[in-house]
């Protein structure tokens, strides 16, 4: 199954599939938030400061939640009002999506409706 990620600058949401041992996945993550942070850090030359402030994780279990999921993700930058189509984002898998994606999985993601994906994006 495709993942998806979108980055905007105060969150991201990332979708991929757990290999068995899942604690790969967290070691990847860990690894991630720390070089990112690191970077982000020189950049405002703020050494020191917390970049990544929360994480969590849900499995998802349902087909149909999956498929929202990707929806809610690559239409995550629209929705924050960071540009009006999701094709203008670069920061996300979207592009790729439409592009190369499966033809039949694309048509079943976007005829997932999103409005229930209980997902905390206050941000």
């Amino acid at each position: 199954m495709p993942g998806s990620l979108g980055v905007l600058h105060n969150h991201y949401h990332f979708i991929s599939q757990a290999p068995k041992d899942s604690t790969t996945l967290k070691k990847l993550l860990q690894q991630v938030h720390s070089i990112t942070a690191i970077q982000f850090n020189r950049w405002d030359n703020a050494p020191g400061r917390q970049v990544w402030q929360n994480y969590w994780d849900t499995c998802i279990t349902y087909e149909k939640s999956y498929l929202a999921r990707l929806r809610y993700v690559h239409e995550n930058p629209v929705k924050h009002g960071l540009v009006d189509n999701a094709m203008d984002y670069p920061f996300c898998s979207y592009r790729w999506f439409v592009e190369r994606g499966d033809e039949d999985l694309k048509e079943q993601v976007f005829a997932q409706p999103i409005d229930k994906v209980n997902v905390f994006d206050d941000f």
